[in-house]
């Protein structure tokens, strides 16, 4: 689940920080959610871009004891309700320094999570190495880094106790398989990070299966009632209950990419499917080398 500064942004003495920025926090993450490629002003554009793609030391935020107060009591409350058997990781915390992380680590420790992601930037291995030997929650990142030899630094280091590749990024199938054996070296477990198509779900599986050190293979789809339709060949449901069924088709077990189903939940504005992609080259987003 989500767990950070954007959840509280709004509340009065949450955080302290420079001049002006908590106002900016505040404006532009009110104005993403309601659009997020919505900014048309190129001013207020590099504005945000700036403010979300300043790292997180860099920053200045830093948490108050109300914000810690508010962001225990949610994590309280989802425990509450899930109970302490099921297994309860965090993520998207905010743009906040180690210091502060390791104020919020300790905070909510006693909760047993299963891991603490991307706290911040993956490229500071030093920091990691704080941040891990600060807390007893383990530590995990990964899911923007590129190939086996982005990850050694941090397993060299013994900065974390969970990575967290998504194939995709990772450098394909081969690579990942790659990377789990590294971490395994390092007494690491893996989970592999996956909010994309069947395609990549299954292509994430098959690396599951084929690696020991394997912990758990994230899911975002579980709302999306056609998320299983976009393919055709896989058993269905995909993913029941916490569980894929291998298909005894070869490859990766997807016989087609069905393009109906596609055409059908394009985004509202979007003019098609495989069209050419130069559009982009002027588009906005948070193109950044770090979670």
């Amino acid at each position: 689940m989500d767990l950070g500064i954007n959840q509280i942004i709004h509340e009065e003495g949450t955080f302290s920080a420079p001049l002006g920025v908590l106002d900016r926090y505040r404006t532009y993450s009110a104005d993403l959610h309601r659009n997020p490629r919505g900014i048309v002003d190129r001013f207020a554009a590099n504005r945000v871009y700036d403010l979300y793609n300043t790292a997180h030391p860099f920053t200045g935020i830093h948490v108050t004891e109300k914000g810690l107060e508010l962001l225990e009591k949610y994590v309280t409350d989802v425990r509450s309700v899930i109970g302490y058997e099921v297994p309860l990781a965090v993520d998207h915390f905010g743009h906040i320094g180690v210091e502060d992380c390791i104020k919020l680590s300790r905070r909510i420790e006693k909760y047993n999570l299963a891991w603490l992601e991307d706290m911040i930037p993956w490229q500071y291995t030093d920091q990691y190495v704080r941040l891990s030997r600060a807390s007893t929650t383990p530590i995990c990142t990964g899911e923007d880094i590129y190939l086996k030899e982005g990850f050694r630094p941090l397993l060299e280091a013994g900065a974390v106790s969970v990575i967290h590749p998504d194939v995709l990024s990772a450098g394909g199938i081969m690579e990942t398989k790659k990377i789990g054996d590294l971490a395994q070296d390092h007494g690491v477990a893996m989970a592999l990070h996956m909010a994309e198509s069947p395609i990549a779900c299954l292509a994430a599986a098959h690396v599951a299966v084929a690696t020991e050190n394997f912990l758990a293979l994230e899911f975002h789809s579980v709302d999306v009632p056609w998320w299983d339709d976009l393919v055709s060949g896989p058993v269905r449901p995909i993913v029941d209950r916490g569980w894929i069924t291998p298909s005894e088709a070869p490859g990766l077990g997807i016989e087609s990419l069905r393009d109906e189903v596609i055409r059908e939940h394009l985004s509202s504005g979007s003019a098609g499917i495989w069209r050419s992609t130069d559009e982009w080259d002027a588009e906005f987003s948070h193109d950044r080398t770090w979670s």
